[in-house]
């Protein structure tokens, strides 16, 4: 089913955006780890609406409730279920678009595909709201990895034309991985945050909208995880990070950079270091042919601008097919990369988890 994750650790996320919960399902975890909650929580914040003028004012408290899969704060062996209620839900913004699909939205082809019996509610299942389950998922297979010493971060690596600087694929930190999230606008230099906010500010005042990109990093994942071909870290990668909404592209190391390379200069020499193999140069973003190779393991998304904007846009009224114009209530990011950032790390923490079980 396309709301289920994983091969050894199974994740299934349920719900609707304005639905009266949503939640997830988290199979195979090892018996005997510890959850701390008040940890989660901390990075359930960071994702959830409302907490600034950069995001939705959809206020939700994202208190997870835990129905099963934990005994005195340590896993069981049981499926882990969590739900978080939709309390904040207004979806009489919602109720003359049922017929008349939102551009670059998933309103007509989930029309087509369900024959008109979705819910359209706030986007229903197709909503960013469903990556809050996600989090929860996530967050706790970070606490697992990282008493494993394998860490994750991420960062907004761009908004509009604002940049940030890059991690240093070759010495990525723990430190580093942990500053964005210490932030506001989680970015590495505080002065490129600032300016994604005059840009987001900016789009906003305009009744639109901007996209961005966003770079995770992972560091301590041992040599020799993943698999050959269909099964590779990159493509299992690719597949969790593509059920973020709004997410268009994924390149790792070089990337799309790599094809105006020449081979002298993208190979990634092999050398010895402190009694190990390691490559001098990491262009290869700590994956060989599917597997990870021990150097940090680097990734770039790019989001798109949140579709939904103030702005007036042409649309067809499905009830007569006929071309319209439609403007959208309603409350939305104006740019959705910023809170997408832990959501990013959470599927990483998904697939890297699964891989080593």
């Amino acid at each position: 089913m396309s709301s289920i994750m994983g091969e050894k650790l199974k994740v299934s996320i349920f719900g609707q955006s304005h639905g009266e919960a949503i939640g997830v399902v988290v199979d195979g975890l090892p018996a005997g780890e510890t959850v701390d909650l008040a940890q989660l929580q901390l990075f359930l914040e960071r994702r959830a609406p409302g907490r600034n003028r950069l995001a939705t004012q959809r206020r939700e408290e994202d208190v997870p409730r835990v129905l099963s899969g934990l005994i005195e704060g340590r896993t069981c062996g049981a499926p882990l279920c969590a739900v978080l209620q939709n309390g904040d839900t207004r979806s009489q913004d919602y109720s003359s678009l049922r017929d008349m699909p939102r551009p670059s939205h998933a309103d007509y082809s989930a029309h087509v595909r369900y024959g008109g019996f979705q819910d359209a509610r706030g986007g229903g299942h197709f909503s960013g709201r469903l990556t809050a389950p996600l989090c929860v998922a996530g967050g706790i297979a970070l606490q697992l990895l990282a008493r494993r010493g394998i860490f994750i971060g991420a960062h907004a690596e761009a908004v509009g034309q604002a940049r940030d600087r890059r991690f240093d694929p070759m010495h990525v930190t723990r430190e580093e991985l942990g500053l964005p999230a210490s932030r506001e606008i989680p970015t590495l230099d505080e002065n490129a945050g600032e300016a994604m906010e005059r840009e987001i500010l900016a789009a906003a005042a305009e009744g639109d909208s901007i996209g961005g990109v966003i770079e995770c990093a992972a560091i301590g994942m041992p040599a020799g995880v993943g698999n050959p071909m269909f099964g590779g870290l990159e493509n299992r990668l690719s597949a969790a990070l593509f059920g973020i909404p709004g997410i268009r592209g994924v390149e790792f190391g070089s990337g799309f950079a790599a094809a105006a390379m020449r081979g002298s200069a993208h190979n990634d020499a092999f050398i010895m270091e402190n009694g190990a193999v390691r490559t001098e140069s990491n262009h290869h973003g700590g994956i060989l042919g599917g597997i990870s190779t021990g150097m940090p393991i680097v990734f770039r998304v790019a989001m798109k601008p949140t579709p939904s904007i103030t702005a007036e846009q042409k649309t067809v009224d499905l009830r007569v097919m006929r071309e319209t114009v439609l403007q959208i209530k309603g409350r939305h990011d104006p740019c959705i990369a910023l809170r997408a950032v832990p959501c990013v790390e959470a599927a990483a923490a998904l697939v890297l988890l699964d891989s080593l079980l």
